[in-house]
């Protein structure tokens, strides 16, 4: 146990819950569209970083770079292929997305834009999609606590259960209180936090490495070239960006549509530092710690190599950034899966649409606390498996569920609502059956379960007829924004 790093993490946790307070002190009264978006008022600079740090959980310090510490640099092809899949989602998707968020009826989340986009009156896609959001952000957010108890009970000898407990409280304490703007806020700070400490761990390490080594590393350590089905797998996560919701949703919350490249520049760019980054990590720990089956089996690549470098009062800040990717994560998926059961389950379904925006508001406070508890079931569980599988699982259901679908609407005028929810149910259950039943393959389930979905909703769509002329309109106008920055 260590009482300065200890102390250090004590004011970060406090400083997070503060900006919780903050805003729910200053705008408890702007409704739903300012709990579950921010009005739409977001910086490039925060819309850019709470949407990198949101993404990179806490395998990017943890999972990632230790998969490359055991097995060498044939690991790096997920890191590959999420840089390409961000930037991609940042360029083609979030322009668009934005002007047609807004021009379809104004969306707030997800499901939302997918009913609008066909001007439809059916909640069957809304309520589908909630449903995916609950059990998989359950699954998503026990990898972030999950991490964060490793982190307090290495650090401070704490029981992980207890440990995990407190890093739930934290998360869902200011996501309860201060909404979008608490969450975006918090992991625009925590995004700051994670890119410094990956760029400062490393590079010291480098210059304490002892002259020899290397000299027990296998030569296949230091080659990209793997098997296809790693290659392949790895790429395939650049998939999931299209269709994940509380990344996405990013782009929906920029204030303005000429802040779009900015923001767009400054998210690829973190990024790409954060995956290269963790690759680093994973080598230099291999070369700075040796290979040691602790480290290996529980993740500890980065945290063994800043507790040898650093004075306590340095790993602390260092350290902090683990909480940061796992808090920052955790607590979109959160309000994202609250938002979306607010917005198009309780308030359509059950209360037939008329519902004040401070019931709406207290609706998605008890679904933070709903799901936190099952993610906190699932995180306790020991059987669950590591953060990395976890992730893993979450993404490619996300993905193949939704990233069709939205790529889909985005980029074709005549794609309707049949198609949009055929290709939903298609690419979720087949990601699911090829886990179960072929992950023996070697093939990350989210490419069959993508492909699926795609194939799904264009044989839907053209065995189901026409879109309204009123629907060809509106693409057109949210076009024309999208390409020309005008709001």
């Amino acid at each position: 146990m260590n009482i300065t790093e200890i102390a250090v993490f004590v004011v970060y946790l406090a400083c997070m819950l503060g900006i919780g307070v903050y805003f729910f002190m200053h705008k408890k009264d702007g409704g739903d569209k300012q709990y579950f978006l921010g009005g739409r008022s977001m910086s490039p600079w925060v819309a850019a970083l709470s949407a990198g740090a949101s993404d990179m959980s806490a395998w990017v310090l943890m999972g990632l770079p230790a998969s490359v510490y055991a097995l060498g640099l044939g690991q790096a092809w997920i890191a590959i292929g999420l840089a390409l899949g961000y930037a991609i989602s940042w360029i083609y998707e979030a322009p668009r997305l934005r002007a047609f968020s807004v021009e379809f009826g104004d969306s707030i989340t997800v499901p939302q834009y997918l009913t609008n986009r066909f001007l439809s009156n059916s909640k069957a896609l809304q309520i589908f999609c909630a449903l995916v959001f609950l059990i998989a952000y359950t699954i998503y957010a026990a990898s972030s606590i999950k991490a964060a108890g490793i982190l307090f009970n290495t650090v401070a000898g704490m029981e992980t259960a207890s440990a995990m407990y407190l890093a739930a409280f934290i998360i869902v304490g200011y996501t309860f209180l201060g909404g979008f703007d608490a969450v975006c806020w918090t992991d625009f700070f925590q995004g700051l936090i994670m890119l410094g400490a990956m760029l400062v761990a490393p590079l010291f390490a480098v210059t304490m490495i002892p002259a020899n080594a290397g000299a027990d590393i296998p030569p296949a350590f230091w080659s990209f070239t793997a098997d296809w089905r790693d290659i392949v797998s790895g790429l395939t996560w650049g998939l999931g960006y299209f269709g994940m919701p509380h990344i996405i949703i990013r782009y929906m919350s920029l204030e303005s549509q000429k802040d779009m490249k900015k923001s767009l520049a400054i998210a690829i760019s973190w990024t790409t530092i954060i995956c290269f980054f963790a690759i680093v990590i994973g080598v230099v720990g291999r070369m700075f710690l040796g290979f040691d089956e602790t480290i290996n089996k529980n993740s500890l690549v980065f945290i063994s190599m800043v507790r040898n470098i650093f004075p306590a009062l340095i790993s602390g800040v260092l350290l902090s950034a683990i909480l940061a990717a796992a808090m920052s994560t955790a607590d979109s998926q959160l309000l994202a899966a609250a938002s979306s059961f607010a917005s198009d389950v309780y308030k359509p379904v059950f209360r037939g649409g008329k519902v004040s925006d401070k019931e709406m508001m207290w609706m998605g406070r008890i679904v933070v606390l709903v799901i936190a508890l099952a993610a906190m079931f699932i995180a306790l569980n020991p059987n669950s498996g590591s953060i990395m599988s976890l992730v893993s699982n979450a993404w490619g259901v996300f993905g193949a569920a939704f990233g069709p679908a939205i790529m889909l609407s985005l980029f074709w005028k005549k794609f309707n609502f049949t198609g949009a929810i055929t290709g939903i149910v298609v690419g979720s259950f087949v990601d699911i059956f090829w886990f179960m039943q072929l992950s023996s393959t070697g093939v990350y389930e989210l490419l069959p379960g993508y492909v699926a979905g795609v194939v799904a909703g264009i044989v839907a769509t053209l065995c189901s007829g026409s879109v309204s002329e009123e629907v060809m309109q509106k693409y057109d106008v949210a076009e024309k924004k999208a390409f020309s920055g005008e709001d």
